[in-house]
Formats: C-alpha cells, structure tokens, sequence
C-alpha cells in the first residue's frame, strides 16, 4: 500500500535555515540601516552612504549565512556519520548484545518483551544498522539536512529579507526614514512568521507573534545602539 498522507517534517531542512535566513536579513539590515540613518543628516550624501550600507550588508549577510549554514550542517552530518560507523562496528562485534539493546528500547516504548524481541529480531534480519539509527540514534534520512541545499536556502532567504527593507530606502521620504524602516519591517516580520506556519503546517498566530516579537526585539536594541552611540552596528 502506498502511503498517501503528506507531512511537513520533510521540510524541516531548508524550512529551517529558509526561515533563519529570511529573518536575519530583514532584522540585521533593518537594524543596521536605522542605526546608520539615526546617526547620518538627512542629506543627498548620506541618502547615498545608507544604500551602499545596506548593499554592503546583504551581500555580506548572505555570504556570512551561506557559509555558516554549510558548516555548521556539515559538522552535523561528520557527527551523525560516526556515531553510525561506532554503531557497524558494534554491531560486527557483538550483535546479539545489539539485539538485546534494540528490544529493550521497543520495550521502554510500550510492547510486551516477547513482541519486541521479535520485532527487533525482523528489523535487525531486514538492515540492523538502519533500525539502531532510527530507533537508538534517532536518526533518518527524511529529516537529514544537506548542507548545499541548507547554505543556498539560508544565502536566498537572507538576501531577499535584507532587500525588503533596502527597498524601503529608495522609496521613503527622508524625514520618515526611520519609521517607514521600523513599521515594514515588522510587517516583514509579521509576513515572514505567516508563510513559515503555512509552509510547516504549524498554527498561523503563533508564529507570527514570535517571530513579529523576536524579531522587533532584536532590531529596536540593534537600532538603539546604533542611535546612541551614532557608530554602524
């Protein structure tokens, strides 16, 4: 029978670094330009200099994230790799203890001792090591990263968060700057948090509130120390 429900933990691997991507680059460019134009005169000059920061911060932005994502899954999967080398050879070594090990795991979740061994007696005859991933290590291959796609989500994501409020500058009268900056970007936010939900079938508001909050949190410190100390954050 083939299975036809379709869920959304398959999309945990991009959805993830999509989703970080996309809010770093509105709040850190948001940040960054508010900052920047609190402490810059309303001039033709300095019109200009805004721009060429909040370029300058995307393309490093979207590098900056592209890189880490990769690494940082990358580190990921050497790790999940040899815990599933240490797990072969165990299972080389001693697999009746192995076996033992994998019935008292089916045990814990709820059968009868009988069953699990014979459960995990099937499951070891089909792939031991695929069964002691999924159910020992906790790992599968539906919900494992790749550490190109994450990098190319989170780099995508981050520049087109970080050119929605790049946007703002080319079109907001100078005198409302900082406002028209502060209001869509966390309309950006609001956005953000509603195709995130929808994407991964999680609930609507909840999602838009935490990321709205978070998100508006991080740019008003930003924006403050920036503003304050009259210095590019």
């Amino acid at each position: 029978m083939k299975h036809l429900e379709k869920h959304k933990t398959q999309r945990i691997g991009w959805l993830r670094a999509a989703v970080l991507g996309a809010n770093d680059g509105i709040v850190s460019t948001a940040s960054l330009l508010v900052g920047v134009a609190a402490a810059t005169p309303s001039t033709a000059s300095g019109h200009s200099n805004l721009l060429v920061t909040g370029v300058a911060a995307l393309v490093a932005g979207a590098v900056s994230m592209a890189a880490g994502e990769y690494v940082s899954v990358y580190s990921q999967a050497d790790t999940e790799q040899a815990d599933l080398s240490r797990e072969a050879s165990e299972l080389a070594a001693n697999p009746q203890a192995e076996l033992r090990e994998l019935a008292a795991i089916y045990v814990k979740r709820g059968l009868a001792p009988q069953l699990a061994q014979q459960v995990a007696q099937q499951l070891t005859q089909r792939d031991a090591l695929a069964a002691h991933a999924r159910d020992e290590l906790g790992l599968s291959p539906e919900l494992a990263a790749s550490p190109l796609q994450a990098a190319l989500s989170s780099a995508a994501s981050f520049a087109l968060g970080a050119a929605l409020p790049l946007s703002v500058v080319l079109v907001a009268p100078p005198p409302y700057l900082i406002a028209s900056i502060s209001a869509t970007a966390i309309a950006f936010l609001a956005l953000l948090g509603g195709i995130a939900a929808r994407a991964g079938g999680a609930r609507l508001w909840p999602s838009v509130r935490r990321v709205s909050f978070w998100g508006a949190l991080a740019m008003a410190v930003t924006a403050g120390v920036g503003a304050g100390f009259g210095a590019v954050v």
